[in-house]
């Protein structure tokens, strides 16, 4: 006989809007004894809870099963029957660095959150014990992950005002308002939705942070483009990137472009020439509509 625990772990960057944690590691240890039957320690509802090295060290001879997590977060442990039927796990999880820094090469920071210790469900099913498990991280403690590696995400859609439909296969690209450097591009769904990453390699270019107001500029001032193919159809200006939720960007934020049509009048000599469309675009931090 043989355990098998499936499950997902992925992490909210706002309540409508979740990213998977791409080969982050999930590791299973052996109970420790301290808990009483049946009162297994939650961390769930708490968020991970940050892991010294001597906390990990000290657990080490009691790990059981690790696994990589895959590029939707779904994992897959299997061990052999050590008498854990009714018995607490301790899940924890394990970063090297963020989901889109996986293609640098060399080892990154390591830290280890602890997710939740708890009793799985286990079924029966042929000669092993099946249980699944899912860990979803709030998003203000995945906000405090990504910051401490130095990483930015931005999610949002770009939407027409009337009527209010995503508009898909646009080009959203963010820019830095120092040195107006493009940070990230990213192409809109079928809803309009668009998410932007990036991290402190795009925000310096190899080069020492710019000193901004007397202090070191951890944080990016942002704004936006808008492209179809090659086509640009709007242009944000600069200066709204001192805007609340745009000013030091946040690690984790949700930025909605929205685009409304307005009449353009054209100067006419004695006689009413009509109307020009033209596209401007209001950006805005808000909270992700439903979808």
């Amino acid at each position: 006989m043989c355990y098998l625990l499936i499950g997902n772990i992925s992490a909210l960057i706002s309540d409508d809007c979740i990213e998977p944690l791409v080969n982050a590691r999930l590791r299973v240890y052996l109970p420790d004894g301290s808990y009483p039957t049946g009162y297994p320690k939650r961390n769930i509802f708490n968020g991970p809870g940050q892991l010294s090295s001597a906390d990990v060290a000290a657990k080490s001879d009691r790990l059981l099963a690790e696994a990589t997590l895959d590029e939707r977060g779904n994992f897959t442990l299997s061990w052999e029957q050590l008498h854990l039927f009714t018995e607490p796990l301790e899940l924890d999880l394990c970063f090297d660095r963020m989901p889109e820094e996986q293609q640098v090469s060399g080892k990154g920071t390591e830290r280890h959150y602890h997710l939740s210790t708890l009793v799985p469900h286990w079924k029966r099913s042929l000669q092993r014990y099946v249980a699944a498990f899912a860990y979803v991280i709030p998003a203000e403690n995945w906000s405090q992950i990504r910051a401490s590696y130095g990483t930015w995400v931005i999610a949002g859609a770009v939407r027409k005002i009337h009527p209010k439909e995503g508009q898909s296969q646009l080009r959203v690209e963010v820019y830095n308002a120092i040195g107006h450097r493009l940070l990230a591009s990213a192409r809109t769904d079928e809803k309009g939705r668009y998410q932007l990453r990036f991290g402190r390699r795009e925000l310096t270019a190899g080069r020492l942070m710019l000193i901004r107001d007397y202090r070191l500029n951890t944080a990016p001032d942002v704004y936006f483009k808008v492209y179809r193919d090659n086509r640009l159809l709007w242009e944000e200006a600069a200066e709204l990137a001192t805007m609340p939720g745009r000013k030091s960007i946040a690690s984790c934020s949700v930025i909605n472009i929205n685009m409304q049509q307005r009449p353009v009048e054209k100067k006419s000599t004695g006689y009413v020439s009509g109307l020009l469309s033209s596209w401007a675009v209001v950006g805005r931090k808000s909270s992700l509509v439903s979808y």
